[in-house]
C-alpha cells in the first residue's frame, strides 16, 4: 500500500515527527530537540509557551514535506501524541492565558485540614482510607496555586485543557480530546470514558470548574481536518484527517505489541511504568485508575515509578566526577562507563537495597526515597547498581498488584525506553522478574504505537491483533538468570516489600520535618 500516516510525538525534551508505513517502517522521522525544554521563574516550576510546542512541530513537519514530498502527499491520516499530566489555560476566545504547566513541575498549595473540601468529603476520604492521597493530589493540582497567586489569570479562564486538547484545536479548528489523552490531575471516569459531573467529589479533589473542561471524544475518533491555516504553517496537506489520540505512554504499550495479559510493558524513561492490557476494567490499586489504551473497548493497568531513570541523573550530578572524566577520555557515555563498574558488583548488591520513592505516588504520597543495609564493604558503585535493582523491585511490586486484579502472570515482558539500551539495566529486570523480557526493536515506540492506532482508526487494519501481525517486530529476548532470580526473589520478599510498612511512620515524621523547615525558610 502505498500510503503513510503522520505521527507527531511531542516529549519534554524532544518534539519527532514521523512518517509511518502500514508495515511500520518509519519512512520519515525530524526529530527537533528543545533548546530550552522548560522555563523555571521559581525554583521547581516547569512551564513552557504552549505555542513553542506548535512552532516546532511546525518545523519538523516542513522538514518532512521539503524531504519527503511524495511520503508527505501519501498521508491518509495524523494524530498528535503527548506527554500527560500537564495543563493549558484559554480564555473565551481559546487563546492561551499564561504558559503551560508541566508534569514536571514541583509547585504545591497547602491545604490546612483539607478546609476545601466538606465535611461529607472528608468523611468519605477518612472512610476509605484516601484522606493523605487526595490532599497530596489536591496540593499537586495547579488549579489551587493559580487560584491564590495569580487570581487574574483565573478570572479569565474559560477553558482548562490537557495540551492534546488544545493541538487539536490548532490543528483542527476543534477543541476535543479523547479520555485517554487526559491522564493527570483531571475528573475523567476513564471506565466511562466521560468526565465526572459536577457534584463528584473529584471535581473538589482537582477544582476545575466543570464547564471550563473540553469535549471529550472517543480514542480513535475523527476529530477534522487539518485547515487550510494550519497547513500552510506546517506543510501537512489541508484536509488531512485527523484523529484522537490517547497518550504517549498508551501508544508505547501498543508499539511494544502488548495487547493481552501474556505481555506486560515497561517503560523506562524519566517516569518508569509498568502496564498489562485488559479487555475488562480493573483498577491496579485501590482507588488508582485504569488508563485506556489508544483504540476503543481495552484498558491500560499501570503503576508508575515517577522519578524512574531521573535517579540516574541524580546520581551522575552528585558521585561521578571521576567516571564523568574517564568517559572524556575514553570517548564514552559516563553511564557505559559505570554499567562496566557495577560488573563487579554481585546480584543482590551484598544486601544493599533502595526504595526508589524520590517522589512519592498515589498509594504512599507521603513515602520518601531510602537506601539500607549500608556495610564497610559498599562503595558508590554498589549505589549505583541499587538504583537499577530498586526501580526492578518497585515494577515487579506493581506487576504483583496487577496480576492480582488480572489473576493472569505475564509469560514476557517488553522493554521500551531510554533505559531499555542498558544491557546491565534490561538483564536486572528479566532477573528480578524471573520472565523472558524482549528489547523493543524500535527505538520510537511511541510514535509506532501512534502509527498503529491511526491505520486502526482510518480503517487500515480492522483489529488490534491484525495490526500487530503486520506492523509489530519483535526485537531480542532475555533470558533470566535463575541463580540471580533466586537472589533478588529473597531480597525482595524477606525484605523489599517490608520497607514501606516498617518505615511508613518515619516517612511522614521526615515530612513533617521538611514542612516545618519550610514555613521557618518563608518566615524570614
Amino acid at each position: 500500500m502505498n500510503i503513510t500516516y503522520l505521527v507527531i510525538d511531542i516529549g519534554t525534551q524532544s518534539l519527532r515527527a514521523s512518517l509511518v508505513s502500514p508495515k511500520g517502517e518509519i519512512l520519515a522521522f525530524s526529530k527537533q530537540t528543545y533548546e530550552t525544554p522548560y522555563v523555571s521563574p521559581e525554583k521547581g516550576f516547569a512551564e513552557q509557551d504552549i505555542d513553542f510546542y506548535i512552532e516546532t512541530m511546525a518545523k519538523a513537519t516542513r522538514e518532512l514535506a521539503s524531504r519527503y514530498p511524495e511520503e508527505m502527499k501519501a498521508v491518509v491520516g495524523m494524530s498528535v501524541l503527548t506527554f500527560r499530566d500537564s495543563s493549558v489555560l484559554l480564555d473565551k476566545d481559546k487563546k492561551p492565558i499564561r504558559r503551560a504547566i508541566l508534569w514536571l513541575d514541583q509547585r504545591v498549595t497547602r491545604l490546612p485540614k483539607m478546609q476545601n473540601f466538606t465535611w461529607a468529603e472528608r468523611l468519605l476520604f477518612r472512610f476509605i482510607g484516601m484522606s493523605d492521597a487526595v490532599r497530596y493530589n489536591a496540593e499537586r493540582t495547579p488549579t489551587y496555586w493559580l487560584m491564590e497567586h495569580e487570581p487574574e489569570n483565573w478570572a479569565k479562564l474559560a477553558y482548562y485543557c490537557p495540551l492534546g486538547a488544545y493541538f487539536n484545536y490548532r490543528i483542527t479548528g476543534n477543541l476535543c480530546v479523547s479520555a485517554a489523552d487526559c491522564i493527570g490531575h483531571y475528573p475523567v471516569n476513564f471506565k466511562a470514558g466521560k468526565w465526572y459531573g459536577p457534584h463528584h467529589p473529584k471535581q473538589d479533589v482537582f477544582h476545575i470548574p466543570y464547564e471550563a473542561l473540553p469535549p471529550l471524544v472517543p480514542v480513535g475518533s475523527k476529530i477534522g481536518t487539518v485547515q487550510e491555516e494550519f497547513s500552510q504553517l506546517s506543510g501537512i496537506p489541508s484536509g488531512t484527517p485527523v484523529y484522537a489520540s490517547a497518550s504517549d505512554k498508551a501508544c508505547e504499550n501498543f508499539g511494544n505489541g502488548c495487547i493481552e495479559k501474556s505481555e506486560a510493558s515497561i517503560s523506562l524513561g524519566t517516569a518508569c511504568t509498568v502496564d498489562v492490557t485488559d479487555s475488562v476494567y480493573k483498577e491496579p490499586e485501590k482507588f488508582l485508575p485504569t488508563y485506556p489504551a489508544p483504540y476503543p473497548h481495552s484498558y491500560n493497568e499501570e503503576i508508575q515509578i515517577y522519578c524512574g531513570l531521573w535517579m540516574i541523573r541524580w546520581y551522575l550530578e552528585n558521585f561521578s566526577s571521576e567516571e564523568k572524566k574517564e568517559a572524556e577520555e575514553r570517548g564514552l557515555r559516563v553511564e557505559d562507563v559505570l554499567n562496566e563498574k557495577i560488573r563487579s558488583v554481585p546480584a543482590g548488591c551484598d544486601g544493599l537495597v533502595l526504595q526508589p520513592y524520590w517522589e512519592p505516588g498515589l498509594k504512599r504520597p507521603n513515602a520518601k526515597g531510602s537506601i539500607v543495609g549500608f556495610s564497610s564493604v559498599h562503595t558508590r558503585y554498589h549505589i549505583y547498581r541499587a538504583i537499577y535493582e530498586g526501580l526492578a523491585f518497585a515494577l515487579r511490586e506493581g506487576l504483583d498488584e496487577i496480576v492480582r486484579k488480572t489473576k493472569k502472570v505475564p509469560d514476557l515482558l517488553v522493554l521500551s525506553g531510554g533505559g531499555s539500551r542498558s544491557k546491565e539495566l534490561a538483564q536486572i529486570l528479566c532477573d528480578v522478574f524471573g520472565i523472558d523480557s524482549m528489547i523493543s526493536s524500535q527505538v520510537e515506540s511511541s510514535t509506532l504505537g501512534g502509527a498503529m492506532a491511526g491505520y486502526l482508526a482510518c480503517g487500515v487494519y480492522k483489529t488490534p491483533e491484525e495490526v500487530k501481525a503486520n506492523m509489530f517486530v519483535p526485537g531480542q529476548i532475555l533470558h533470566p538468570n535463575m541463580e540471580n532470580h533466586r537472589t533478588y526473589d529473597r531480597l525482595y520478599k524477606d525484605v523489599y516489600v517490608h520497607l514501606y510498612p516498617s518505615l511508613a511512620g518515619v516517612y511522614n515524621n521526615c515530612k513533617d520535618f521538611a514542612l516545618e523547615e519550610m514555613k521557618k525558610t518563608q518566615q524570614k
